[in-house]
């Protein structure tokens, strides 16, 4: 049931070697690949990727640090797209203050428009972001009070207070391999608050290998040592561990099953 929840295997460092890539995730006993997209022109090939590979899903969304580019972009064209029978989720998509690569406003416009389209569509939403804790956390609320809707925020590395708030509306969390980094206690000692039917683990791939493999391109099968080091973390076994993870993940991406 070991899923990796959040990779990019249509970016480069992946792409290359796509097959190879996956081939070694499913040795190491990954069962389910979340491919994300981030920019609309990547859409095509990503869901592509998830025809191909029949353990490879897709997502559907426009990073924030792309927001800018899309500013123009209406729902019915997000709508459209999550038509699809291989997109599962929504995003990723959020805030991001740290690069402030786009407009603070165009990023929560279309952050709104995200999440009413996940609330339209039933899809999850993949939640970014970064030294944005307060807006986001606005957004979200005041978007709940409008109606429900299901989401996960991935790759977490926000405060204890942030992640208790977005439990509190019923989100899901996800830990990527920054997890496993030295200087993140603080990380580490929130990992072990998340109850168990709300936590999945991700790879970010290519991005954040987690120890042992920093400073490598990360890919899909090193998610099986953030899940490891998690597991031990929370005093439980990898193998228990992936169970629940993967039973989260099919709850959450319920689409995922169809």
């Amino acid at each position: 049931m070991l899923i990796d929840s959040h990779c990019h295997l249509n970016y480069k460092g992946l792409i290359e070697r796509q097959g190879e890539i996956l081939a070694r995730a499913r040795e190491t006993g990954v069962r389910g690949f979340l491919n994300i997209s981030t920019r609309q022109s990547e859409w095509d090939a990503v869901i592509a990727t998830a025809h191909r590979e029949s353990d490879v899903w897709a997502s559907v969304g426009i990073h924030p640090h792309e927001a800018d580019g899309h500013a123009d972009m209406g729902a019915a064209v997000l709508r459209t797209a999550t038509e699809d029978p291989r997109v599962i989720a929504i995003g990723e998509t959020g805030l991001d203050y740290y690069y402030d690569h786009s407009d603070r406003e165009v990023q929560k416009a279309l952050f709104r428009t995200h999440i009413g389209v996940a609330r339209e569509t039933g899809l999850p939403l993949v939640i970014h972001t970064r030294e944005a804790e307060d807006d986001t956390l606005e957004i979200l609320r005041d978007e709940m009070e409008k109606g429900g809707f299901p989401a996960l925020i991935h790759c977490f590395t926000a405060s204890a207070g942030f992640g208790r708030s977005v439990l509190d509306l019923g989100l899901t969390i996800s830990l990527s391999g920054i997890v496993t980094f030295k200087n993140a206690q603080d990380l580490q000692a929130f990992a072990t608050e998340i109850p168990d039917d709300r936590l999945l683990v991700e790879t970010d791939a290519p991005f954040l290998a987690p120890i042992p493999h920093r400073g490598q391109t990360c890919e899909p099968a090193f998610v099986a040592d953030t899940l490891a080091f998690v597991a031990k973390l929370r005093g439980t076994t990898p193998d228990a561990l992936a169970e629940s993870t993967g039973a989260n993940f099919h709850a959450l991406f319920g689409k995922a099953g169809l």
